[in-house]
């Protein structure tokens, strides 16, 4: 179950920056990115316990495709430090403004509903916060640190912000230690100036290396969207990057056009293009290879963190 929890409760606004971007065309999805409607009993009694929590979910509002899988066995992705984001990012449908001031009560809210919720993992993710000195660092350990206390058992996963121009935000995260460090790279290194503007290729780079060099067994992971322009060649050389900074899992999926305001689908990969991808994402060396239309960063992150730590011990002994 992917659910967001910010400070208020309150529905985000939509998109205030991204409507003088002109309208684009969304192109009509094929058959192999067509799914059912959700409504399976875990389902709804996931909908449920999300009601009676007053959370607000990026599955809903995201119209994401995995909602009716997700839901009915409860996977979780928790967006912390706010509805609003410091960056506009053209496929994102986050709004973008200036945050308000961290809730000091979230890391112990967080915690309290994944205890409530016995989730066997969670991942934690957030909207960029350039506005403090640390980019929201310490209060993503802070999250970390509670979740610890109030469900021990719960694995991890921390799906973070680049911290551009935060100096030493990664050693702060670290020291947390997540089970699973991921940042998503999203696109090719051409593609950033229209895709992220407010991002830096390198720079995402650079934390996922300084992540590996502070603490070498942790699980690092990065994913990318496909369909904004990019061509294969440079998709493989985003995974030759990934591996020189020792990135451990790769997801790749289809980009979906949130809104006629975002930015338009070049096209849609065929699944065999896909597998494809895959075939050479293993070849190359990664522990764990997620790729295929449907794939999201946070989709099936439970079960892939359990296959990921098989994979090292396998490549170990």
């Amino acid at each position: 179950m992917a659910v967001v929890i910010d400070s208020l409760g309150a529905q985000r606004p939509r998109h205030p920056e991204k409507q003088s971007r002109p309208d684009s065309p969304i192109l009509r999805k094929p058959d192999w990115l067509r799914v059912r409607a959700p409504g399976s009993p875990g389902y709804q009694e996931t909908r449920a316990i999300v009601k009676a929590h007053g959370l607000v979910t990026v599955c809903e509002e995201a119209a994401c495709p995995n909602i009716g899988e997700c839901w009915s066995v409860r996977h979780a992705t928790m967006m912390i430090m706010g509805e609003t984001c410091t960056r506009a990012c053209s496929f994102c449908n986050v709004a973008t403004g200036l945050p308000g001031p961290l809730d000091p009560t979230e890391p112990d809210r967080v915690a309290q509903a994944v205890a409530k919720m016995g989730l066997a993992h969670v991942v934690i993710t957030s909207v960029d916060r350039d506005d403090l000195s640390d980019g929201g660092a310490a209060h993503f350990a802070a999250v970390v640190h509670a979740i610890r206390a109030a469900a021990p058992a719960t694995t991890i996963e921390i799906l973070t912000p680049d911290f551009l121009r935060k100096e030493r935000a990664e050693d702060v995260l670290t020291d947390a230690r997540p089970d699973v460090f991921n940042h998503n790279l999203e696109t090719v290194p051409r593609l950033y100036q229209t895709i992220r503007p407010g991002a830096r290729y390198y720079q995402s780079l650079r934390l996922l290396d300084r992540v590996k060099q502070c603490d070498p067994n942790a699980f690092t992971k990065s994913g990318l969207m496909v369909g904004l322009g990019e061509t294969k060649e440079e998709v493989l050389q985003v995974m030759d990057d990934m591996r020189v900074a020792g990135v451990d899992f790769i997801t790749i999926g289809q980009y979906l056009q949130p809104s006629r305001k975002h930015a338009p689908i070049d096209r849609f990969w065929a699944p065999e293009e896909f597998a494809a991808l895959e075939t050479i994402a293993r070849s190359k060396g990664f522990l764990m290879v997620s790729s295929s239309p449907l794939t999201r960063s946070s989709h099936h992150a439970g079960e892939d963190f359990a296959r990921l730590k098989a994979a090292r011990q396998s490549r170990a002994a």
